[in-house]
């Protein structure tokens, strides 16, 4: 006789965390709580999150708040603040913590006083960053890192009027031109953006603007072209991610996976 279905219990508690290689970013957690409350602590760095079930109550400086499904919450460092769960199940938030340097010293009264930032773009935003980072691809998170503390410091300041930015379609061409030099070798848009004299925001709005997709998903487009004619020339797929600038052969199988729909081994055979 099989046995009796028992009620399933909460699942259990999940945090995970590492430093991944991109300057300016200290730290990702992800967390899943159920009944842990923590105690009243400050932070080094800045701390920006998002909540992906369940509502936070913290308070900050004194004050009471609540981190939301929506938009994104900002902790600015050496500020004290504590954190709960308001419902019964519990809560699992994204955290990204951000050097002191990213974000201006400035800025940090304002967060005290308004550290929820109501904006779906923003939080959008900060999803891609997020799997970005989870997933090692190392360009794209150091782009959409720019547009994240862009739109935090964009908001955090009091939405002013963009300063006047140089030609987009010029920066577009020039930058698109450095990464065609050489699309294997590792790449900081910092970097990049340095050379042509603008901040790496500009560089991405701009190089989106012109070509119709991000620098990091241009480079990736080709990588993998340069993946296809070695592997159509026979080089072992290993041998392939290594020479076209991916991690490994994994790396490479995923973004082929999500071009072409098949892997790399099977493309070469057919």
């Amino acid at each position: 006789m099989p046995p009796l279905d028992r009620p399933a219990g909460p699942a259990p508690d999940v945090v995970r965390a590492w430093r991944p290689g991109i300057p300016g970013v200290a730290e990702v957690l992800h967390a899943a709580w159920h009944e842990h409350a923590y105690p009243a602590h400050t932070h080094d760095t800045w701390t920006v999150l998002i909540v992906d079930r369940g509502l936070i109550g913290y308070g900050l400086d004194g004050q009471e708040h609540a981190a939301r499904r929506t938009g994104v919450t900002v902790l600015p460092p050496g500020v004290v603040h504590d954190g709960r769960s308001v419902t019964a199940s519990g809560f699992r938030k994204r955290v990204v913590y951000l050097e002191p340097t990213v974000l201006d010293d400035a800025l940090v009264g304002r967060a005290v006083d308004a550290p929820l930032v109501p904006d779906d773009t923003l939080r959008r935003r900060f999803v891609g960053l997020d799997r970005a980072l989870t997933a090692r691809e190392d360009v794209a998170a150091e782009s959409l890192l720019a547009l994240v503390t862009d739109g935090l410091a964009w908001h955090l300041t009091g939405r002013p009027t963009p300063p006047r930015e140089p030609p987009s379609a010029s920066t577009a061409r020039r930058a698109r031109d450095l990464l065609d030099a050489d699309p294997t070798r590792p790449v900081r848009l910092a970097e990049v953006a340095a050379e042509l004299d603008v901040t790496v925001p500009h560089l991405v709005r701009s190089f989106t603007r012109e070509l119709g997709l991000p620098p990091h998903r241009y480079l990736v487009g080709r990588r993998l072209d340069l993946a296809r004619r070695l592997l159509l020339a026979g080089e072992p797929a290993a041998d392939v991610a290594a020479a076209t600038g991916f991690h490994d052969q994994a790396h490479l199988t995923r973004h082929f996976r999500r071009l072409l729909r098949t892997t790399p081994g099977r493309y070469q055979r057919g």
